[in-house]
């Protein structure tokens, strides 16, 4: 099974005097870099209509044209994994993803995925660039994702993302009492030796987070964050980085804090939280064929409204 990829994209004058290889990248950033050097250096990616390396380089105005044939996955397989599916159509997917629900198998983790599950709610999806995935959770974050069910729905939804069209608004609890909201500009990059870890840094990619308080706790805070870029642990990193790291964290967590003369079941709630309290409450976009602005509102999981119903319990205990 195969599917043609027939794209075209004109390049916009800040991506002028890059590399056909980066310039590519940007424009068709549904597809690995790998793959579209490949097609290249094949041919199948052309610049108004000539063949050029991945190295050369490609001016503003230029109309880049891409044909090709997307290989179905065939090392993927399909599993009957029950999902949380809250709308489908013919073109979308949207699903409430569970805590502990890896999105995309990798390493440690070759099967029993969101992507193995999709693969057996809609077959045909193997021919749909990374199984129709355009933005990824945290195994341990739960909460609403958006999943492209057509080639057609992907590049449009990517599309979206790019433009920073998509809204996605989520709630976490976090280490410490945030006096007010506020706007976090920090670029994120992968650690040097600790691959698996993300973190601010110069170099990195442009990240923005916006975040306001929803309720204060002794030693913690319910906020609402807004994504208007979307990195690899972006909350997580974010919100540690200006101090208040997520409860239950294992990677950027830091140290516990527990309310002075707290009950025991606060004390053992937040020991024990087995994740990081992230939830994505909240997916908005456009509908990729009809245009039609369309939300989601995904409740609070148990262990979440359980986390905060003790922390206001220890406030009340504590007044005056």
């Amino acid at each position: 099974m195969s599917e043609i990829i027939r794209l075209s994209a004109e390049v916009t004058p800040d991506l002028g005097g890059q590399r056909l290889d980066q310039v590519a990248a940007q424009l068709f950033a549904e597809f690995s870099r790998s793959r579209l050097s490949a097609w290249i250096k094949e041919g199948r990616l052309t610049v108004d209509g000539a063949t050029l390396r991945p190295r050369d380089v490609v001016h503003g105005g230029a109309v880049l044209a891409l044909e090709a044939e997307q290989e179905a996955q065939g090392e993927w397989v399909a599993q009957a994994i029950e999902m949380d599916i809250v709308y489908e159509d013919d073109q979308i997917l949207v699903i409430n993803k569970p805590a502990g629900l890896v999105v995309h198998p990798a390493a440690g983790h070759a099967d029993g995925t969101l992507l193995n599950a999709l693969l057996h709610h809609v077959p045909d999806i193997v021919n749909v660039p990374r199984a129709g995935i355009v933005h990824r959770l945290d195994k341990d974050t739960t909460g609403l994702m958006v999943v492209a069910k057509t080639l057609q729905a992907q590049t449009n939804l990517v599309a979206q993302l790019q433009k920073r069209s998509v809204s996605r608004i989520y709630e976490c609890v976090v280490v410490g009492v945030v006096t007010a909201g506020g706007k976090i500009n920090a670029p994120i990059g992968r650690h040097g030796t600790q691959r698996q870890r993300m973190g601010v840094m110069d170099n990195g990619k442009p990240a923005v987070s916006h975040y306001r308080v929803l309720d204060r706790y002794r030693s913690h805070t319910h906020v609402r964050v807004k994504l208007e870029t979307g990195r690899t642990h972006q909350i997580r990193v974010h919100m540690a980085h200006v101090g208040f790291p997520l409860v239950g964290d294992p990677v950027y967590g830091g140290r516990f804090r527990i309310p002075p003369a707290a009950s025991a079941s606060l004390v053992d709630a937040l020991k024990t939280f087995p994740r990081q309290a992230l939830h994505a409450r909240f997916l908005e976009l456009d509908h990729p064929t009809t245009g039609e602005r369309i939300g989601w509102e995904s409740p609070l999981p148990d262990d979440f409204v359980w986390l905060t119903s003790l922390l206001k319990q220890d406030r009340e205990a504590f007044v005056g």
